[in-house]
């Protein structure tokens, strides 16, 4: 039995509780101010009390692979460098900090942005291998460009090398793990998914062949960067559209099969997390963001990035869609952890939709049934209250709660290349009384 406040070691780092800040779309870029932005985004979070800041999905090329405008690369190591200045911020209060690694693959803004698309017209997206027909049927009604590079298997090799080296450079500028980005449908889901994955060479074929990318990635930084702490999210394709739609998916079975996998192979923690096989809504469940998608001022915004008016009313037609499909569902990989938790002794790191401080000591294990994980994370709320440690940790009342409303307001302006911040009004409101009775005080 575990409670919040316990240390909890991982890969021989010891981190000085149990609640973690989950990755999030920092939008910091590379520009003179980016180490700046990630400090103010990523220490309020440590300052108050945080064990563990997961800075969000940066990319490990220098071209290409962005899911979003205004990531974060860390390809140049003379960039990675200058971001000791974070690691050591982070540092100063006691936390630990980790860098989750990504590309974008066919997720990429390459894939869908069109305004993105007609400034590059000759950088070409990523692809484990020839896109799904469903996603070549999106191209041919104009909602995609789907014309990828197909990685070969010596690329496969070298793609797995720019994971390596970006995590060499991290290490180097004090960060203190590595956290890969393995659902949300970028490239390493890519290569675990059999809706994606018909490769007919080692990285493909079986199930343990869909593996082998994670298996080289994990050699590759052991070369590099040493004995870091790696961490990554495990994916179930779950929430994916059913039969005879998609009939090629990740189980929940298949999940649980690959934590266990990553576990001999070497890994030292994973995050299993039930996501689809498109990026949509099973990954940020909640409310329709009617206050997001009716703000006038980001329309031509957001038809740059769809490709025009229609096509923005379609995206924020599906996009409510969605919103009923995936309503907001309390620790909705609750299961998929507590399953995977049984077949590991690695520790297992819950996230997604954990909202209560009651609900966070029961998935830890407060005598009322197994532990289901052995860290709990939470992202959006971090939005709301940057500060949120302070409030849950350290005689924290049962009944405390985080203001966040998972209305969602604060994700779709982001493929704009918005900052990720809460913009719901009422939440402000709020996180401004407790402010002003300096419950954020440590």
């Amino acid at each position: 039995m575990a409670t919040l406040e316990d240390p909890i070691e991982i890969g021989g780092v010891t981190i000085p509780n149990r609640l973690y800040r989950a990755p999030l779309l920092e939008c910091a870029g590379n520009g003179p101010d980016a180490v700046d932005t990630l400090i103010d985004d990523l220490e309020p979070a440590a300052e108050s009390g945080v064990g563990l800041i997961c800075q969000g999905a940066t990319i490990v090329s220098g071209d290409g692979g962005c899911a979003a405008p205004g990531m974060t690369r860390v390809h140049d190591p003379e960039f990675v460098e200058r971001l000791s200045r974070l690691t050591d911020r982070i540092h100063d209060h006691g936390s630990r900090i980790v860098v989750q690694l990504e590309h974008g693959g066919l997720r990429s803004m390459e894939t869908w942005h069109a305004e993105y698309r007609r400034e590059h017209p000759d950088l070409e997206q990523l692809a484990v291998s020839e896109p799904p027909w469903q996603l070549r049927a999106l191209d041919r009604l104009g909602f995609l460009s789907s014309d990828p590079h197909v990685l070969s298997t010596d690329e496969v090799y070298e793609l797995a090398a720019d994971f390596g080296r970006s995590a060499a450079y991290a290490a180097d500028a004090g960060y203190d793990g590595i956290h890969l980005a393995g659902a949300n449908m970028g490239i390493v889901q890519q290569f675990l998914s059999p809706f994606y994955n018909h490769r007919d060479d080692e990285f493909g074929g079986s199930p343990e062949a869909r593996l082998e990318f994670l298996a080289v990635v994990h050699d590759e930084i052991r070369k590099r960067a040493g004995d870091v702490p790696l961490l990554t999210k495990v994916p179930a394709e779950t929430p994916a559209p059913p039969s005879p739609v998609v009939r090629r998916k990740l189980s929940l079975e298949d999940g649980i099969e690959i934590a266990r996998r990553l576990e001999k192979i070497g890994y030292d923690a994973v995050v299993p997390v039930q996501t689809s096989v498109v990026w949509d809504m099973s990954i940020v469940r909640g409310a329709y963001p009617e206050r997001a998608w009716g703000n006038e001022g980001l329309y031509d915004e957001y038809d740059a990035a769809f490709g025009g008016t229609t096509r923005r009313k379609l995206v924020a037609a599906a996009n409510r869609v969605q919103s009923l499909q995936y309503d907001f569902d309390p620790a909705w990989n609750e299961d998929f952890c507590r399953r995977v938790r049984e077949q590991v002794s690695i520790p297992v790191l819950a996230e997604g939709g954990i909202r209560e401080r009651s609900r966070m000591d029961r998935l830890l294990g407060d005598g009322s049934e197994e532990p289901a994980c052995d860290m709990v994370g939470m992202a959006r709320p971090f939005y709301a209250e940057p500060r949120l440690g302070a409030r849950l940790l350290k005689d924290a009342p049962d009944n405390a709660r985080v203001l966040c409303e998972s209305c969602n307001n604060c994700t779709v302006p982001q493929v704009t290349g918005a900052p990720g911040m809460c913009r719901t009004p009422t939440v402000l409101q709020r996180r401004g009384d407790l402010e002003r009775e300096g419950v954020y005080e440590r």
